[in-house]
């Protein structure tokens, strides 16, 4: 398994088979362009994850999770809704038989829905219609326009855990659809993490809703593209929330890292 050189654009991608983008080229080199970040993810990532492991990153992207949790020998399904991007995704693992990539978006049952793309930052392309009206609003996200509609096949945590397994870790980062996507999960697993965006708290405030109903988990949170932990402690979700709904609407989005707490017999990669 290579997985050290940062990939470079594939032969082909500029044509017409996958319409590379001005926003696809940026996010290749938002999260390409430094290999020290795959480097630093993977050391974040190495507290959840041992080699050989199943882990799902639910919107994917351009694949810069997944290629983390390659460096720590994990197996990974990259779940991408969008088109271009599920194309991207092919064409660089394609041929790595420790990845699979599922070419929908992740929500509450199965079907179809409707994707809100922003072609210039396809970054926060969104299935939740509220979430992208609730954005609009905020100051990190003045300027970004969603500027196209895009049919997209919908499945569920639940029908991924039937297909690949149960997995270890779940990286999630569905800009605003993360509720819904953990309603279609019906089992805990191990470990999770969840985007957060201060601007919409309620659909954070359901989220830590949702896993407490799954089990006993304890939470930590990272700000931006950091891969640092914010807090020396693991916190139980009423102290996290607190801390998360004081944040003013223009602070910097991030992520929720969910653990199952030791007390509940769950074993954890040392």
């Amino acid at each position: 398994m290579t997985t050290e050189a940062a990939p470079a654009v594939p032969r082909g991608l500029q044509r017409t088979d996958v319409r590379l983008t001005r926003g696809l080229l940026r996010s290749l080199l938002l999260y390409y362009g430094a290999p020290f970040k795959i480097r630093r993810l993977a050391g974040l990532y190495r507290r959840f994850v041992a080699p050989g492991e199943l882990c799902f990153d639910v919107g994917a992207h351009v694949g810069d999770r997944t290629r983390a949790l390659l460096r720590l020998g994990a197996r990974v399904v990259a779940v991408e809704p969008q088109p271009p991007f599920a194309g991207l995704l092919r064409r660089l693992y394609g041929k790595n038989r420790h990845v699979t990539v599922v070419e929908a978006a992740v929500a509450a049952n199965e079907g179809h829905g409707e994707m809100y793309v922003s072609r210039r930052t396809p970054t926060v392309s969104s299935l939740s219609r509220g979430w992208v009206e609730g954005v609009r609003q905020a100051p990190r996200f003045a300027g970004v326009t969603w500027d196209e509609n895009v049919p997209v096949a919908v499945t569920t945590l639940d029908s991924l855990v039937t297909r690949f397994g149960r997995p270890a870790f779940i990286k999630l980062d569905v800009e605003g659809g993360e509720p819904e996507a953990l309603a279609g999960l019906s089992t805990p697993v191990r470990a999770l993490s969840f985007e957060y965006v201060p601007a919409m708290r309620a659909a954070t405030r359901a989220c830590f809703e949702r896993l407490d109903r799954l089990a006993r988990y304890e939470y930590n949170w990272t700000v931006g593209e950091s891969p640092r932990l914010r807090s020396p402690e693991w916190l139980p979700a009423d102290r996290l929330r607190v801390i998360l709904e004081a944040l003013p609407d223009g602070a910097k989005s991030g992520d929720v890292y969910a653990r199952r707490a030791r007390d509940d017999g769950t074993p954890r990669p040392t």
